[in-house]
């Protein structure tokens, strides 16, 4: 668990800097670079996070192709993938590797995204890489060129390993341009709805998409799936020659209740079971693997905080939780939270708040089941699902800012009775800096 002192007080440990604004820049606290590289990357935004990797390979020549620099390991999935990314980094720090990981989307700062050693990479150090790479790939998205970036900084700082979560699917995703030979191991954490316009509508083609990272003779680890989704995953790992290795059928596979996790959320044994295999791939000792396990930690997934003093005094557990599934697995936690303790733990109120194309209604339905108070509010990234709408489909107040939200909620309970805030990992990461007293970068759904 977390402890804040009060809103204003940054995590202890917590490699933050100040939030690029104008203000900030106004009181030295920025450099200039950065804040020019920030916002000509953000003018990319319109362009999405489009899916096809020509240009990005184009790019990646261009720069002399530095992913070509280090070894890799790539993970794609639902949900679960930036967790499951945050272990295998952790164990492979453990076991005396340097490594970059890759992720998206940030929670409170960009940095958060390229990360060498366990820590955010300085703003020197993003607003050089940010510049090369918006000069080489002129053509380049968002993601595209954030990509390019993390590849560019890995390769300046030597990594041994680099962890690289997948933006949207696999097959098309501008990581997906990991070369075979530095590819040492694969994985698909999940699969569920999401992004149905752009990956299919059903689970076996989401599936087949996120199978498209599969590299041959290189070993892919398909995590807890339905059988027919787990045939449609292996009909393309197999097609691309790549090595399955199929969890739940692993006669070495470790126990749920085998491992020491350091993140909180029954959900997070089955991210842990991966990369704990994962681990073993890249021929890590058990040392290792449990004390990398133990030692995670990734903000904003099912996270524990208490705020001491201040309007936000009490306990508070966020959770991006952005779709069924996601809401599914948050109830699921809550209830283990709930029994361990004998009904201490049991949320007193939930703030709530999706974006517009996500199955609101849906995730609504999973957390039906709490009975609790419910406070409606619009997370910043892209359009969100209007509040009054999700309060029709479920009853609960209407807040016109998350600062009113935090503020009636924590109105209506104890401060030893948990708020949770969830649907949206973009509401997670204002809210988490509004408690904390944490700077930010503008959030992007991308």
């Amino acid at each position: 668990m977390t402890t804040a002192q009060g809103a204003g007080a940054p995590l202890h440990g917590s490699p933050v800097s100040a939030v690029t604004t104008a203000s900030s820049v106004a009181s030295g606290r920025v450099p200039v670079r950065l804040t020019h590289a920030l916002e000509a990357l953000y003018a990319r935004v319109p362009l999405g996070m489009r899916l096809g990797l020509e240009a990005m390979r184009a790019a990646c020549t261009r720069a002399e192709n530095p992913e070509r620099s280090f070894d890799a390991v790539h993970i794609a999935g639902t949900n679960g993938k930036g967790s499951t990314c945050a272990m295998v980094e952790s164990i492979a720090r453990a076991g005396g590797k340097k490594t970059g990981l890759y992720t998206s989307p940030h929670l409170c700062r960009f940095a958060e995204r390229i990360r060498i050693d366990g820590e955010p990479i300085t703003d020197d150090t993003l607003a050089d890489v940010l510049e090369r790479a918006l000069e080489i790939g002129p053509d380049l998205s968002f993601f595209e060129t954030a990509t390019l970036a993390a590849f560019l900084a890995f390769r300046e700082h030597a990594v041994d390993l680099a962890i690289i979560e997948v933006g949207i699917g696999g097959r098309l995703d501008a990581t997906n341009v990991l070369p075979a030979e530095r590819l040492k191991v694969a994985a698909i954490t999940r699969v569920a709805l999401d992004h149905v316009d752009r990956l299919g509508d059903t689970l076996e083609a989401i599936a087949r998409e996120k199978a498209g990272i599969a590299k041959g003779g290189r070993p892919l680890v398909l995590g807890p799936m339905s059988p027919e989704v787990r045939a449609a995953a292996l009909e393309v790992v197999l097609a691309a020659g790549a090595l399955p290795i199929v969890m739940g059928e692993d006669p070495d596979a470790v126990t749920r209740d085998a491992l020491d996790v350091g993140l909180r959320g029954t959900y997070q044994h089955d991210n842990a079971r991966i990369a704990w295999r994962i681990g073993r791939e890249l021929g890590l000792p058990e040392s290792a693997r449990r004390e990398g396990l133990a030692r995670t930690r990734w903000p904003g997934r099912f996270e524990h905080i208490t705020v001491e003093g201040g309007p936000f005094e009490g306990a508070w557990i966020l959770d991006g939780a952005h779709n069924p599934d996601g809401a599914r697995s948050l109830v699921g936690s809550l209830a283990d939270d709930e029994a361990r303790t004998a009904g201490h733990s049991a949320p007193g109120a939930l703030i709530f708040g999706a974006l517009a194309d996500k199955a609101w209604r849906e995730m609504l339905d999973e957390l039906a089941v709490l009975s609790c108070p419910r406070i409606y509010v619009a997370p910043r990234g892209r359009a969100a699902a209007d509040p009054a709408l999700l309060a029709a489909h479920a009853p609960g107040h209407v807040a016109t800012s998350l600062s009113e939200a935090l503020v009636h909620a924590r109105s209506l309970v104890a401060s030893s009775s948990p708020v949770v805030i969830c649907g949206s990992l973009y509401l997670v990461g204002e809210a988490r800096a509004q408690l904390m007293g944490l700077p930010e970068d503008p959030p992007v759904a991308l």
